[in-house]
């Protein structure tokens, strides 16, 4: 095992590790009446953020879905601001106007969590057209969004305008086998939903979404295929959603059994094992790693307690772009 792969492995673990240590505790603070809205949180689907993020730039452009603080942190985001908005403080990337599902930070080439399913698709086959016939460069989108987005119609123009400007841009499908309380399988026509982008000359592939390793080698090929001019892809990341669609939700509509398991195979504690094996990790660098990331979670809520709300006379400002704009 070379040292590149033996760090990049551990980046991975770092990187999920992170975004499990924020859930926990942005589940537990909303529980405590401490955040307000709502939270949809992203345990059991790290490996996908993680394995994806790895690839990308900071240059590079990602659109994010309600259930995005994986993507946001994996991105590259600073656990204060991202806790501060959540908290609807001043201090949060949006400025506590954006909340759990709408966070964002252009800075970063996030475009923005959405609220609305299937939301981020024309927004990121916009940013595709940007680059493909405006900047002219070798950047990036890559698009996540979930199984109930692909059955919205945004789903199929967004595919259809990327094949016809062979716009780069790679189409990640988070199969979680629930589209909010519906299973999947009953609302979807297809047992793979990769095999949709067939319809529109895309290559489609499903995968193992809670295999890190699998998530890692296959977007790094549609990557660097987008990145070279070889246009979409779309890729199905086969997950599930441990919790409920949000933080409270009674869940009625699947069994305690059902989650109970799938939990050995979720994916933080399968690729330890893996790490374990090849001698990368132990218990000693594990407690290490998760210390770490609780530790810094806790400075971000401290944070965002200590910071202000947005005083009312604000509730107007940052509705539209000034005219000093961004310069991407």
């Amino acid at each position: 095992m070379s040292i590149l792969e033996r760090d990049k492995m551990l980046e991975m673990y770092e990187t999920m590790v992170r975004i499990r240590a924020f859930e926990k505790r942005a589940e537990e603070l909303f529980l405590d009446n401490k955040i307000p809205g709502f939270i949809h949180l992203y345990i059991g689907e790290e490996a996908i953020a993680a394995g994806v993020m790895a690839h990308l730039r900071p240059d590079d452009f990602i659109t994010s879905t309600h259930r995005g603080h994986g993507h946001m942190l994996a991105k590259g985001a600073d656990s204060k601001p991202m806790m501060a908005e959540l908290f609807g403080k001043k201090t949060g990337y949006c400025k506590g106007k954006g909340g759990s599902m709408h966070i964002m930070n252009f800075e970063l080439g996030v475009l923005g969590a959405n609220g609305e399913v299937a939301g981020g698709l024309p927004i990121a086959a916009g940013a595709g057209m940007a680059i493909a016939m405006i900047k002219k460069t070798d950047q990036v989108v890559v698009c996540f969004f979930g199984d109930g987005a692909s059955n919205r119609g945004a789903f199929h123009e967004a595919l259809n305008w990327a094949k016809v400007y062979n716009l780069p841009i790679v189409f990640v499908v988070e199969n979680n086998c629930y589209a909010s309380t519906a299973c999947t399988h009953e609302t979807t026509s297809v047992e793979d939903i990769a095999v949709r982008g067939q319809g529109y000359n895309i290559e489609g592939i499903t995968i193992d979404g809670n295999d890190v390793l699998e998530v890692y080698e296959t977007a790094g090929k549609a990557i660097k295929k987008a990145r070279e001019g070889g246009g979409p892809t779309i890729i199905e990341a086969k997950t599930y959603r441990l919790k409920g669609h949000f933080v409270g939700d009674p869940q009625k509509y699947r069994g305690e059994v059902e989650v109970k398991e799938k939990w050995p195979g979720e994916p933080i504690g399968r690729f330890e094992n893996f790490l374990r094996e090849k001698g990368v990790l132990d218990d000693v660098s594990k407690e290490e790693i998760w210390k770490k990331y609780e530790a810094e979670i806790e400075k971000a809520i401290a944070f965002s307690q200590e910071s202000p709300y947005p005083a009312p006379e604000e509730a107007l400002t940052d509705l539209f772009v000034d005219d000093t704009g961004y310069d991407y």
